[in-house]
């Protein structure tokens, strides 16, 4: 494959995938087809590339770091996700994929927000929000309307959390509204929709721009956002309240 960008060099970044799919493995994900066009655009790249089926793993509801019974305010006696969160966290680039189920993304999605934000107290080397200094797309397959409702929810509670969003991260195929075929389905049209095809392209182009400033830039720029700092009673220059 030709590289359209020969002058750039992504090798030293990772990638992380996670399907919100509701069926494990071995059964066929449509959401699934649409993200390895994804990942091939970014391993031949030279991107390292780790992929998560959550459905596979046991990750109970919960906003705790560790929902075991064993841990503050955990009630399960199993859970992956402190083993999930560590292949999460060492990468520089998370892309959550979701099919749309009543127009809204999946619960397995919801969930993995969830135990996100479970995380997002802690903070980096730099006082920052653990997020800090990573960046986030979606991808979102089905065959009902929510394309962008879904990714308007989860890009915004992936910046919230302090995941940086470039331009055009989502992409997503729905086939006709109401029963009908999915997206890898025999005539579908799905791989074949040039629109799909653009904004996807797009999105990983644009994270894989994204991470590499980000990780050349040593995390997101320090300054004014400090978590530690304000709660040692820092306030970077908002005006007193008692003096306005």
């Amino acid at each position: 494959m030709t590289n359209p960008a020969p002058e750039l060099d992504f090798s030293g970044l990772k990638a992380v995938f996670v399907n919100c799919t509701l069926k494990p493995n071995p059964a066929l994900s449509h959401t699934q087809g649409l993200m390895e066009d994804s990942v091939r655009i970014m391993e031949d790249q030279g991107v390292s590339v780790d992929q998560i089926r959550l459905a596979d793993f046991d990750v109970p509801p919960g906003v705790y770091p560790d929902m075991r019974e064993d841990v503050p305010g955990g009630n399960q006696a199993a859970d992956d996700w402190p083993e999930l969160a560590e292949r999460i966290l060492a990468a520089d680039i998370l892309v959550i994929g979701t099919p749309l189920w009543l127009g809204e993304k999946s619960s397995i999605a919801t969930r993995l927000i969830e135990r996100l934000y479970g995380l997002s107290g802690d903070t980096n080397d730099r006082g920052q929000f653990l997020y800090y200094g990573r960046t986030g797309g979606v991808i979102v397959t089905g065959n009902e309307d929510g394309v962008k409702h879904a990714s308007m929810n989860i890009l915004y509670s992936l910046q919230h959390l302090g995941y940086v969003i470039p331009p055009n991260a989502d992409a997503g195929w729905i086939g006709a509204i109401g029963p009908g075929p999915s997206y890898l389905d025999e005539g579908s049209g799905g791989p074949e929709t040039e629109f799909t095809q653009r904004n996807l392209t797009f999105m990983t182009w644009n994270l894989l721009h994204t991470a590499a400033w980000l990780k050349a830039s040593g995390g997101f720029p320090a300054g004014g956002n400090s978590s530690e700092a304000w709660s040692d009673g820092e306030r970077f220059g908002h005006p007193n309240p008692e003096y306005r």
